[in-house]
């Protein structure tokens, strides 16, 4: 038997793996799209940007627009626009018929005010109750100042007395039907009290008249709330006992709700409908 070679195989071609080659395509095409995306966003159309910059601008009320018909000054909110209010984003420009508009408007918020204020007024005369009863009008509303503490509440104490329990029976029937919101503002003059402070005497003076209110007079009560304000807004400086009664009060505050921009009109209509 002969020996005889057998051929030997030929060495098999190393292939190098090449599948990371997909992964790096997906790359440079997320990379390309990402670039394009980016150039697109950077071409701005100059026209349309500054109409977005305008409207933005005047919205906030930072400038007023020339070039798009938009409000400028206080917007009002949609929900007040009507036909008597509809121009009154533009009261605190130029528009002479917008301004005329809101000054009209607040107006007749005084005049509404105002009927309140005589229904109350006749309701504690007849009753013999107006004594340290004072009202007053403003842009906030209007204002039932129940002041003395002698008068509606024994001294530091925050229960009613019978005074203070018939005036709020007379008025409190003819502030529910108005639907205004009211906030119930208690005040103490300064001076030493059986309570740690005149912020708790206040605050439970001005919380038993809304209970009143809510409990005997028929308030709604999601539309009226109380707050105390201690001895830190005195209208006097306590230097005499008539000038400490008029910081003892609790104010009643019915709450106008026209938009601001009527109600910042108030002061002056008053001056023009007592001529």
């Amino acid at each position: 038997m002969s020996g005889r070679r057998r051929p030997r195989k030929k060495p098999e071609a190393h292939h190098v793996d090449e599948r990371w080659m997909a992964s790096y395509m997906d790359m440079v095409t997320v990379l390309m799209c990402l670039f394009i995306v980016l150039y697109a966003m950077s071409t701005v159309d100059a026209n349309k940007f500054e109409k977005l910059r305008n409207s933005l601008a005047t919205g906030f009320g930072a400038v007023a627009s020339e070039t798009v018909d938009t409000a400028s000054g206080t917007v009002v909110p949609p929900e007040f626009v009507n036909k008597d209010l509809e121009a009154f984003a533009a009261v605190q420009s130029d528009d002479k018929k917008a301004q005329d508009a809101a000054l009209a408007a607040a107006k007749k918020e005084v005049d509404r005010l105002r009927a309140l204020e005589k229904k109350m007024k006749a309701g504690l005369a007849a009753a013999g109750l107006s004594q340290n009863v004072e009202f007053q009008i403003d842009q906030r509303g209007l204002t039932v100042k129940l002041i003395g503490s002698q008068a509606f509440f024994a001294p530091d104490r925050p229960e009613l007395t019978n005074r203070a329990s018939q005036v709020l029976h007379i008025i409190s029937p003819i502030l529910g039907p108005a639907a205004l919101e009211i906030m119930v503002e208690g005040h103490a003059a300064k001076g030493i009290t059986a309570y740690p402070s005149t912020w708790e005497l206040s605050s439970a003076r001005a919380v038993n008249v809304l209970r009143y209110m809510v409990d005997r007079g028929g308030i709604p009560p999601q539309r009226i709330g109380a707050v105390a304000f201690g001895s830190a807004r005195q209208v006097n400086d306590d230097s005499t006992p008539a000038l400490m009664e008029r910081n003892r009060r609790v104010d009643i505050v019915v709450i106008s709700d026209k938009p601001d921009v009527v109600r910042a009109l108030i002061p002056q209509a008053l001056k023009l409908t007592q001529k």
